[in-house]
């Protein structure tokens, strides 16, 4: 049984998701696997253009208040970014194919940051080198891995898994098989698994 957390970078729920995950995660002993995918194929199958928040301007305003409450509520830092949706593309192939290694939850972090707080463009490589940077690894390699024709197809083949799974938004987590989808449901989800651990032992 896994946990796996499917997150896209231009999720504004996504970043106070990946900002507390891993810490809750730790409390109940819970290895998490981080899966980034892309929603923009999914709005798509489902005859959307572009976010729903910027489709339904009501409710990108209310999103955009809802977060700043959220994220003053759990003490997060946040700036509305100048730019939305941002493409978080190139970051998204790189954890996408390193997604065992340590670094990514601390990585995955830093992007966020770049991006929700620093009001940062994610799509620029410069950008994601500093965030590689920040964990210690060679960026210069990474960037030139994530445009090789299998890291590209490995993310395209993740996204088609979230669709099969039935993840339409981000935050989505899998507890095992069972689905919750928000940052609102993220403690549920945890809790729901550690119990099932518990069931297993």
């Amino acid at each position: 049984m896994t946990f796996t957390f499917w997150f896209e970078f231009a999720s504004t729920y996504s970043y106070p998701a990946a900002m507390k995950l891993e810490h809750l995660a730790a409390e109940r002993d819970i290895e998490v696997h981080w899966q980034p995918f892309l929603l923009g194929p999914i709005f798509q199958a489902q005859g959307w253009s572009d976010t729903p928040f910027k489709l339904f301007p009501a409710k990108g305003r209310y999103m955009w208040r809802d977060i700043e409450r959220l994220c003053e509520r759990d003490g997060i830092r946040f700036h509305q970014p100048s730019q939305f949706p941002r493409s978080g593309l190139l970051p998204a192939r790189i954890v996408n194919w390193h997604a065992q290694e340590p670094w990514v939850p601390a990585f995955v972090r830093s992007v966020y940051r770049a991006n929700f707080d620093h009001d940062q463009d994610i799509a620029d490589p410069a950008v994601i080198a500093n965030s590689l940077a920040e964990v210690n690894l060679d960026a210069e390699v990474l960037l030139k891995q994530s445009q090789r024709p299998e890291v590209k197809e490995s993310l395209r083949k993740a996204t088609e898994r979230a669709q099969e799974l039935g993840v339409f938004g981000a935050p989505f987590f899998m507890a095992g098989d069972e689905p919750f989808w928000g940052y609102d449901r993220m403690e549920q989800a945890l809790d729901w698994y550690e119990a099932r651990m518990d069931d297993e032992e």
